[in-house]
């Protein structure tokens, strides 16, 4: 009796087991943060095509005023922002993926205040989870990151006091585990943040001495034989890794020198290298790879290579099988080997770019400033495969989930694909 009712139970654990497996792909989450998964930008996607036409829309939507933020999705719930800054009001509004109907749109309101012409009074993209999404609203009143439940609910609010810098707001928030992290680089006081996501009590707090608004999202990096860290990147301060429960600094390396310029792209990582950029639109940029690696004592980290004249300034490079894409701002898009940082090839596409490139099935997919959905071979052979027009100009990063591609103009939303 005693054994049958063990095999019962190991039968039925197995069972969960197996039920729990089954059920894992479909629970993933593909794009809950700016750029994708940890920022990658990468979607292994195969409904998305590669050309269309208006008849090709799932739908299309206008939102309410104007923004550069991109969309987060979990499940069917699309979130994205927006700013109608005549009614002195911002938006947080979830989309319901299967038609583009409005479930609900929160309103927060805001002062018009002085920014960069090439920024908006939303250019911050939410982060969300199986329970909350967040949002960082910053201004020089006050800056505020708040928790929303599914539902629209105001859950939580952190203060993070003025952003002061004239150029505005950009920086993303991320979830990494029990967590909400925030880069918040400006003037002063700049810091490194990471609060409770229940309930938005800080849990670290990190000052920064770079005295400049820096706009890249941090990510997660998972060494080999070590815990993984929190990657961080800044004009001034370079690259750094800090753990994630305690904001303690493990490693930093300045790379992109004390000149002025400004980092905007985002780290990502490729195997054991981490790969971010900085620059100044008429000055030097660069784009850098760094290795950490353990060492006696702590961590040892080193350049291993870096490109400097093709170098973007605001897109975000994009790491893909062998290859580094480096779509800059002026269209030229440059094919590197990402061990080494060789030229593989490079070719002038034509236009100009704030959003950054993400990749769906092996191929590249970035928005130009008129609102063309550019779209090439991610492979070791230059070629354009489509220009994909959306009539209305464009400065956000696309986003991918559920097999569908989502592009979001000034003031509209679409949905291709699926």
């Amino acid at each position: 009796m005693k054994r049958m009712r063990n095999t019962t139970l190991f039968r039925n654990s197995t069972a969960i087991v197996l039920i729990y497996i089954a059920a894992t792909p479909a629970l993933a989450q593909e794009w809950t943060r700016f750029r994708g998964p940890n920022g990658s930008g990468v979607s292994k996607a195969t409904t998305v095509p590669v050309k269309w036409t208006e008849d090709d829309y799932n739908w299309s939507i206008k939102l309410p005023g104007i923004g550069h933020s991109s969309p987060v999705i979990w499940g069917d719930k699309l979130f994205i922002t927006s700013a109608d800054v005549d009614a002195g009001k911002r938006f947080l509004l979830r989309i319901n993926t299967s038609d583009g109907s409005h479930a609900w749109a929160e309103e927060f309101e805001f002062q018009k205040y002085r920014r960069h012409n090439n920024n908006s009074f939303a250019s911050n993209t939410p982060a969300v989870d199986e329970d909350r999404v967040y949002v960082l609203w910053q201004s020089p009143q006050s800056s505020s990151l708040v928790a929303l439940d599914h539902q629209g609910q105001r859950l939580w609010q952190h203060d993070l006091g003025a952003y002061k810098h004239g150029q505005g707001g950009g920086t993303s928030p991320i979830v990494y585990q029990d967590k909400v992290i925030v880069c918040n680089d400006q003037k002063q006081p700049s810091f490194l943040l990471a609060v409770d996501r229940e309930t938005g009590e800080p849990l670290w707090k990190v000052p920064r001495k770079g005295k400049r608004a820096c706009y890249a999202t941090p990510c997660i990096f998972e060494p080999q034989g070590r815990p993984a860290e929190i990657v961080f990147s800044h004009c001034f301060e370079g690259i750094c890794g800090v753990d994630p429960r305690t904001g303690k600094q493990n490693w930093t390396i300045n790379v992109f020198g004390t000149f002025a310029q400004r980092a905007v792209g985002s780290p990502v990582i490729a195997g054991d290298l981490i790969i971010a950029n900085s620059g100044a639109k008429a000055g030097g940029k660069n784009v850098v790879a760094v290795r950490p690696t353990v060492a006696d004592k702590g961590v040892k980290v080193e350049e291993v290579y870096r490109v400097s004249r093709t170098a973007p300034h605001v897109p975000t490079t994009l790491a893909y099988g062998n290859w580094l894409f480096l779509w800059n701002d002026d269209g030229v898009v440059t094919c590197i080997d990402v061990k080494t940082g060789k030229t593989v090839w490079q070719k002038r596409i034509g236009g100009n770019y704030f959003g950054s490139p993400i990749c769906v099935n092996g191929k590249l997919y970035a928005v130009d400033l008129e609102g063309n959905v550019v779209v090439m071979s991610a492979s070791g052979n230059p070629e354009v495969l489509a220009r994909n027009p959306l009539g209305e100009p464009s400065r956000a990063t696309p986003a991918v989930s559920g097999g569908r591609l989502y592009v979001r103009t000034y003031s509209k939303l679409f949905s291709i694909g699926g």
